[in-house]
């Protein structure tokens, strides 16, 4: 069974200054919305990259597929780093790392070397969200996880604006001077390095010895002794992001674009107008779960998800389909807000770097295949992309309610067992 059975080590929080709390959820955002933007500039750039080396598109498609590959090494490499050596100081390499490399694809002369950077920026790409995740969880004050998690994780849809309008200058400086810009990341890190303490929860247990580097235990020692909880992790997140590649991958350009024939400028000013919703409900449902639990939170952001399906796809009016698209993001990328909370408090001590991060990339790895599916199920039906994104994010969505609900049932059931008669 799978149960919240970890709660954070509260003795160094408790003591920690909330100030210097600010500062760790305020690096932490920055990083990942850095990190994104950094991703999301790859994606629209793709086509000038490609008239740039001579080759065609699809040739050139195989980067972004190449760094969602590489996530999960990321992850498990950084996260085992960090639980045995602290987050900050591989928080602080994971940054500088994927910085230099976003400056050096920059300068890449040919395909292979872009691709082969866009590898390496996979594995830093990965790295960095389960650290941030676990440094935040484990620097703030309990009463502050909550909102922590959905300002974490609306460092998405905040680097997919910020991609977004450094697009603009795309014109002035081209695809090479996007890169350059994009190395900017690198002051994240100097943020970190000059006012974010390492976690005190990781300090407690350092000295305690119950996380020394000697005596850690070995990672599949602890991955047996919680399978049931490393199958559930990943089949969540695998749910979790069918859930959002499922309703963003290809509704701009492919439904919205091609499908449906919405100018430019509109479908700009609507992944404008949803991303400012996704951000909202990040925070929004995040807060929620410090009054109503992370399973109930989450749960209740994918049922709102279900009957928004409809007016999400099937208007052919712009407005309407805009306020589909910014209510549907509200709710998806507000259950995502509660996530970053969610599994720091489910896992093990000994992995808390390593699980979240690790347990998120795998399911991201199982859900790269959303856009094909996506496609063989609209080819399949003959009825256009609309049913086909509807289906997917559907049955994610009912997914991820699903399989809260049944953990928050059976770690009540657990809990009531343990509790002791009188």
């Amino acid at each position: 069974m799978v149960t919240s059975n970890q709660s954070l080590i509260t003795t160094g929080v408790a003591e920690h200054d909330r100030k210097t709390a600010a500062h760790v959820v305020a690096a932490s955002f920055l990083a990942w919305t850095l990190d994104a933007c950094d991703f999301f500039i790859v994606l629209f750039t793709l086509d000038n990259v490609a008239r740039s080396f001579n080759v065609s598109l699809e040739s050139i498609l195989l980067a972004p597929t190449l760094t969602l590959i590489t996530r999960p090494i990321g992850a498990y490499l950084c996260g085992r780093t960090a639980d045995k050596y602290g987050r900050k100081p591989v928080m602080i390499t994971t940054i500088l790392v994927y910085s230099v490399i976003e400056v050096a694809s920059a300068a890449a002369p040919n395909l292979w070397s872009f691709l082969a950077l866009r590898t390496l920026f996979g594995v830093a790409l990965g790295g960095e969200w389960g650290v941030g995740t676990s440094l935040i969880m484990e620097s703030v004050p309990s009463s502050w996880r909550g909102v922590s998690s959905g300002l974490l994780q609306a460092g998405y849809p905040a680097g997919y604006l910020l991609a977004s309008l450094a697009f603009l200058l795309l014109p002035h400086i081209g695809w090479r001077g996007l890169f350059i810009l994009g190395g900017g990341a690198v002051f994240s890190a100097i943020y970190i390095w000059l006012r974010v303490p390492e976690s005190p929860d990781w300090l407690a247990r350092k000295r305690s010895g119950v996380d020394t580097t000697e005596d850690a235990p070995g990672m599949s020692r602890i991955v047996s002794s919680n399978a049931a909880l490393c199958i559930f992790a990943i089949t969540l997140m695998a749910s979790f992001n069918f859930m959002s590649h499922g309703s963003q991958d290809l509704y701009p350009k492919v439904f919205l674009g091609l499908e449906r024939r919405i100018p430019y400028p509109s479908i700009t000013l609507m992944v404008v107008l949803y991303n400012i919703a996704a951000i909202a409900g990040g925070l929004f449902f995040g807060f929620l779960s410090q009054h109503i639990t992370r399973q109930y939170s989450i749960a209740l952001a994918a049922l709102l998800t279900l009957p928004l399906l409809p007016l999400w796809t099937l208007p052919h009016s712009i407005m309407w389909l805009t306020i589909g698209a910014v209510c549907i993001q509200f709710c998806i990328q507000g259950a995502w807000g509660v996530v970053p909370a969610y599994l720091s408090e489910l896992s093990p001590p000994e992995i808390r770097a390593t699980f979240p991060g690790l347990a998120y990339q795998c399911g991201n790895l199982i859900a790269a295949s959303n856009a094909l599916l996506q496609t063989a199920i609209a080819s399949a039906l003959g009825t256009g992309l609309g049913p086909a994104m509807m289906l997917t994010v559907g049955l994610a969505a009912f997914s991820v309610l699903s399989l809260t609900l049944l953990n928050a049932r059976r770690a009540r059931r657990l809990d009531e067992i343990a509790r002791p008669r009188i």
